[in-house]
């Protein structure tokens, strides 16, 4: 065996983050864009994984390996709400204009609805 091959973390644990937040769950290694993240999924009441947050380990205050129905206990009182779709405002029913005050009315380089030329500035 390679004495130089490291063995990944991962079990059932207390992970304490930088923010007084302490989350239960089962946390691993995992790799992603060539950097190293721990990997928590956070069980629900029923069992089943609610959440699966990485965070990278500079944010992790502390790990604390535990048995899974203490970690499970830890989950209870922290249960992440699902990911929501991001709400942007309805898109304008006019495309905007500039105020009379701004355009300059004897530039022929205007465009005839009176928004300005593409490529200027």
């Amino acid at each position: 065996m390679d004495e130089t091959a490291k063995e990944a973390f991962e079990g059932w644990c207390v992970l304490e983050l930088m923010g007084h937040r302490n989350l239960g769950g089962y946390v691993k290694e995992q790799e992603i864009a060539g950097h190293g993240f721990l990997r928590i999924d956070i069980p629900g009441p029923d069992g089943t994984p609610v959440a699966t947050q990485f965070y990278s380990p500079s944010a992790v205050y502390a790990i604390t390996p535990t048995t899974e129905e203490m970690a499970r206990a830890v989950a209870t009182r922290y249960q992440p709400e699902p990911v929501q779709r991001w709400e942007l405002p309805p898109p304008r029913e006019e495309p905007y204009r500039y105020p009379e005050a701004d355009r300059d009315n004897d530039d022929p380089a205007e465009i005839e609805d009176g928004t300005e030329p593409r490529g200027g500035w």
